[in-house]
C-alpha cells in the first residue's frame, strides 16, 4: 500500500473500488512549524477517463491495483489514435489523444523505454522515461561567447514542445528533457 509521498506519475491506485491513474503531482510545503507537506494529485479514472483532484498528506495510504507492466515501443499516430507495440509478443495497443494528454509532447516515432499499464488486456496508460532526447527544429542563432550562464532562449522541438535552452544551443542539436517538469537538462 503506497503512501501519497511515494506515488509517481503513471501509478495506478484503487479509489472507491475503481482504478485511477496518477496524472499529475504537486507538492507544497507550508512554512509554518509542524505543518505537513500537502500533495495535490490529479487522478484519471482508468475506465471512464473522469478526472479527480485530491489533496493528501504525505502519510495518507492508497491501495495499489494489480496490473501488468509491459515494455512497449511507440509506432505511429493515425488521427487521434496512437499505436504502441508490445516488445515481447508484438501485439499492438491503441490509445487516444485524451488518454495520453501530458505524454504527447515527448513521443517520437520508434521511441522505446515506454511501459504500458495493462489491466484485463486493456491498456490504461503509459509510463514514459524520466529523460527523453529530442531534436531542436527551431531556435534563435547561437550567440558567440555565450557560456553556460543562466540566460536562456525558447527552442521548438520535433514534437512541437517549446522549452527554454541556454543561449549556446543551436538548431539541429539533440537535447535531453526531463519529462516530469518539461525542462532542459543537457545536450545529448
Amino acid at each position: 500500500m503506497p503512501k501519497a509521498s511515494e506515488l509517481k506519475r503513471g501509478s495506478v491506485v484503487d479509489i472507491n473500488g475503481m482504478p485511477y491513474v496518477v496524472k499529475k503531482i504537486e507538492s507544497r510545503s507550508p512554512s509554518s512549524r509542524g505543518a505537513q507537506t500537502i500533495y495535490k494529485i490529479r487522478f484519471n479514472n482508468a475506465q471512464t477517463g473522469q478526472k479527480l483532484d485530491e489533496s493528501c498528506k504525505a502519510d495518507d495510504m492508497f491501495t495499489s491495483v494489480d496490473l501488468i507492466k509491459r515494455k512497449v515501443q511507440y509506432l505511429y499516430q493515425d488521427g487521434d489514435a496512437f499505436t504502441f507495440m508490445d516488445i515481447e509478443d508484438y501485439s499492438q495497443h491503441t490509445m487516444n489523444r485524451e488518454e495520453l494528454e501530458e505524454s504527447l509532447d515527448y513521443l517520437v516515432d520508434g521511441m522505446e523505454g515506454i511501459y504500458a499499464l495493462i489491466i484485463d488486456d486493456r491498456i490504461l496508460g503509459i509510463e514514459i522515461p524520466q529523460v527523453v532526447e529530442l531534436e531542436i527544429v527551431e531556435t534563435a542563432p547561437a550567440i558567440k561567447g555565450a557560456s553556460a550562464t543562466s540566460r536562456t532562449k525558447p527552442a521548438k522541438l520535433t514534437t512541437g514542445l517549446e522549452v527554454q535552452v541556454p543561449e549556446y544551443i543551436e538548431t539541429g542539436e539533440v537535447i535531453k528533457i526531463n519529462t516530469d517538469n518539461g525542462k532542459f537538462m543537457s545536450r545529448a
